[in-house]
């Protein structure tokens, strides 16, 4: 961008009463997109991060100017707003690519930490494609409790504990109150430590960002580093496609897969592949996974936190470890890929298993297939105790998550049952939403090793058990899912890769033809726009 001349007279004087001053327009624009909030802990301290960023920025000789944008938690959302969540993400990386786009932004810096505005950030900046870097947030510090880590997730699965009679109420306030003990993002393997982890494996931030705690005093320096950073890539020209092609995409879904990422990842990444029109689709994550050992859990599937990733190495450790499969020869911002790795170090080796010792011998997800799900369902694999990898239960059948949600509470559940969830996908939710709190409530309650969750809907990242998500086509479109009734069988099979209801193609066809439509949950607003757009969830729920 340049500010010369005649002609952007206009667009100076505009600048000069926000202490702009010539030598600022003689500089590259520098936009710091900030998803500071006042009601997300994961953002609730981007904004002091974002001062630092802006030091780092001038320092290099680059004008930092910062603008906002919005964000969400969740957590909050669950049981209440979730519908509009998953939208967000859209709402994210249109918010960003026109202030970038109408400001003429020379280069970007993402200040973000959760789950949908990390991928928002991630297609903003495939659609700018100027030099851009990411600063995440890093994770809040796990509370001690009982003298274990206690983290967010834990909340949730309390909950189940509670109904269940497992712990009295003054237990249950005391794992709330002290589950979230500070800002920063949950402490656990969750989307939102997921995308931050992908991003730093695609090398669009520093080493150390993804895992290093939101208080450390060490994220100041870090912050003025990525201002520094993007200055660097800006004099190299080392534009966001320029970093982010099929190999880096192809590295950072391995990564995740070996530290047993969420099956949320699933949709960002195809999302951002639709962005850049590369070939990625959703039986190649179930090919990567077939072929990248797992070498690390993280809560809830272990006792293991996001802060012991950290300690461990973090990201470029994991990446390390799977050097063998990975293409060294991508770039990132700062520098290739091969020489970030060489300089990586090795800490507590009990966090991170080596490719020769794995945890097991294959990543965390797995795509089923079968004639409940013909476009494909994802489960996370490394998540499931073994006795149920392979399950055949009755159905039971759920036309929304509070439903099931209610059921559970009820103490109504049978060992064995599959709950079926759906009307919850991207178009019939409308918004995809996460059966976060059920799922939680089901392990909390005892029942993961015996009751089974079927759903067009989605889970959190930080889910255990058999979950098995964005089942397409989902209900909305006519997908087998809206035929089933209480009591047909259901089917999984996750080493074969299956997952199928007892009922033959002309039952499922015939059932279909008289079924009769459900009304979408919420109308109104975005969602009218968004469920008339929205793709499917095999193809990363993009708008169209």
């Amino acid at each position: 961008m340049t500010l010369d001349g005649l002609n952007q007279a206009y667009a100076r004087a505009l600048y000069r009463p926000m202490g702009f001053t010539d030598k600022d327009f003689e500089k590259p624009l520098v936009g710091i997109a900030n998803s500071w909030s006042e009601i997300v802990p994961g953002h609730c301290h981007l904004r002091d991060l974002a001062e630092h960023v802006k030091v780092g920025v001038r320092e290099a000789g680059g004008w930092p100017v910062e603008f906002n944008t919005v964000s969400v938690c969740d957590g909050i959302a669950q049981g209440r707003g979730m519908h509009y969540v998953l939208p967000t993400r859209d709402i994210v990386a249109a918010s960003v690519e026109l202030t970038a786009k109408a400001h003429s932004m020379d280069a970007l810096i993402m200040l973000c930490s959760c789950d949908k505005i990390v991928p928002g950030m991630l297609l903003a900046g495939a659609r700018c494609d100027v030099p851009t870097i990411f600063l995440t947030g890093g994770p809040m510090p796990a509370a001690a409790f009982g003298g274990k880590a206690l983290v967010a997730c834990d909340a949730k699965e309390a909950i189940g504990r509670f109904a269940s009679g497992e712990i009295d109420e003054k237990t249950f306030l005391k794992i709330e109150s002290a589950a979230c003990p500070s800002p920063g993002i949950c402490n656990m393997m969750g989307t939102a430590h997921t995308m931050c982890c992908i991003v730093e494996a695609l090398g669009l931030s520093l080493p150390g960002c993804a895992t290093l705690g939101a208080d450390d005093p060490g994220r100041r320096g870090l912050a003025d580093a990525t201002g520094r950073a993007v200055m660097d890539l800006v004099r190299r020209g080392a534009t966001f496609r320029r970093i982010v092609d099929i190999r880096s995409m192809q590295n950072a879904v391995r990564t995740a897969l070996a530290f047993g990422g969420s099956s949320n990842m699933v949709l960002h990444m195809l999302a951002l592949a639709h962005e850049l029109g590369v070939d990625l689709t959703l039986n190649d994550f179930d090919l990567l996974s077939a072929e990248t050992p797992l070498l690390a859990r993280f809560k809830p599937a272990s006792g293991f936190t996001v802060t012991d990733l950290h300690e461990a190495g973090g990201v470029a450790r994991v990446m390390k470890e799977l050097s063998e499969l990975l293409s060294l020869d991508c770039d990132t911002v700062s520098g290739p890929l091969r020489d970030r790795l060489d300089a990586a170090q090795t800490g507590k080796t009990d966090t991170v298993k080596t490719v020769q010792s794995p945890l097991a011998p294959q990543g965390g997800l797995a795509v089923l297939k079968g004639n409940l799900a013909p476009d494909g369902a994802i489960v996370k694999q490394s998540a499931v105790s073994e006795k149920m990898l392979v399950h055949s239960g009755p159905a039971k059948v759920f036309e929304s998550e509070g439903e099931v949600r209610d059921h559970l509470l009820s103490k109504k559940v049978a060992p064995g049952d599959v709950l079926v969830i759906r009307n919850e996908g991207p178009k019939g939710g409308p918004g995809m939403r996460e059966l976060s709190i059920p799922a939680a409530i089901l392990v909390g309650m005892g029942l993961g090793d015996s009751v089974a969750m079927v759903t067009d809907g989605r889970y959190s990242g930080a889910t255990r058990g058999p979950c098995i998500g964005h089942v397409c086509p989902e209900a909305a479109d006519g997908g087998p899912i809206a035929a089933v009734q209480d009591g047909d069988t259901i089917t999984i099979d996750i080493p074969a890769r299956r997952l199928d209801v007892a009922l033959s193609d002309e039952a499922i066809t015939d059932r279909l033809a008289s079924r009769a439509p459900v009304a979408p949950k919420t109308r109104g607003g975005f969602l009218d726009l968004y469920r008339s757009r929205v793709g499917p969830s095999s193809q990363g729920a993009v708008l169209r």
